[in-house]
């Protein structure tokens, strides 16, 4: 199924579900210990993995979020896919899992987005995957990406696409909107080569609202990562995620949960018709220097 063919008229897919928190042993998001058992080896977080996509499967999600640095995710979840032909799967390459299953290592990964990286990584998705992946995203582009100006690398992800494959790429960092605007100008063989943006946005971070809004205009699907901010605004999940749904450029909005209660929380997202205050928003400085400083745990 290719991604954009996605059924967003069904209310219950605009909400997909990342396996950030689940498919390594340590992350930034708060409250792990809470959420996690003591035992994060392999097999536990495969169990806990394949029980949150049951969980969202049979609740009617059916977009998956991975990517090559996410510990072993991409494999968790093609282990579980099956003959489950109607979930969409959307990975990411450009970052390298390097924290070898540990949780105080000192790099966990590792950001390289040059056609090297990509040529290795696409050929691991697709040894995972095989033609079920649907979207191939450009993890964490910022302004100053290579990826952005690499036109032998824009050579080969055109050809992904001519196989089928949707495009895209996600964003990262207090100048989100500057990369998301250089991006919808990108073209290969005279048409948009970035189909799909997944960007953070959440009410402490709204900042690249305007641009994804210019991106919807533009024909493309939005994503909506972390809008619970890394945990930080996990008390009022359902109205966050909520608020989230409501902008008219939002296609689907991830969750992250990294627990089948929380997953059923953030999916009453659903019922909520009106959201109430939100925290007020911080500067996209002091919010990605939050960000930066959380401890992986």
């Amino acid at each position: 199924m290719a991604f954009d063919r996605l059924d967003l008229g069904v209310p219950v897919h605009r909400i997909g579900l990342g396996l950030a928190a689940v498919g390594r042993p340590g992350y930034i998001n708060l409250g792990r210990r809470r959420d996690l058992p003591d035992d994060r080896s392999v097999e536990a977080l495969r169990a806990r993995s394949h029980e949150l996509l049951d969980a969202a499967y049979a609740a009617g999600v059916r977009y998956v979020d991975v990517a090559r640095s996410y510990g072993l995710a991409e494999e968790f979840l093609a282990g579980w896919l099956g003959d489950r032909r109607d979930v969409v799967v959307g990975s990411k390459w450009g970052y390298t899992y390097t924290a070898g299953w540990r949780v105080d290592a000192a790099v966990h990964e590792a950001k390289d987005h040059s056609v090297a990286t990509f040529d290795r990584q696409v050929a691991e998705t697709m040894e995972l995957f095989g033609d079920r992946l649907d979207l191939y995203q450009i993890h964490s582009v910022t302004p100053d990406s290579t990826a952005l100006t690499d036109r032998v690398l824009h050579r080969r992800l055109a050809d992904l696409a001519a196989r089928g494959v949707t495009v895209g790429l996600s964003t990262s960092g207090p100048r989100q909107a500057d990369a998301i605007r250089a991006a919808l100008r990108i073209e290969a063989g005279g048409a948009p080569l970035f189909r799909t943006v997944q960007a953070t946005w959440n009410p402490l971070e709204p900042s690249a609202g305007p641009a994804l809004a210019e991106a919807h205009a533009d024909g493309r699907t939005v994503i909506v990562k972390e809008s619970l901010a890394n945990g930080r605004l996990a008390g009022s999940d359902a109205a966050v995620i909520a608020a989230a749904l409501r902008e008219p450029w939002a296609g689907v909005v991830l969750s992250g949960a990294a627990t089948t209660a929380q997953l059923a929380g953030n999916l009453l997202a659903l019922d909520v018709r009106d959201p109430g205050p939100l925290p007020e928003a911080e500067t996209p400085e002091a919010y990605w220097r939050h960000r930066a400083a959380l401890a992986w745990s």
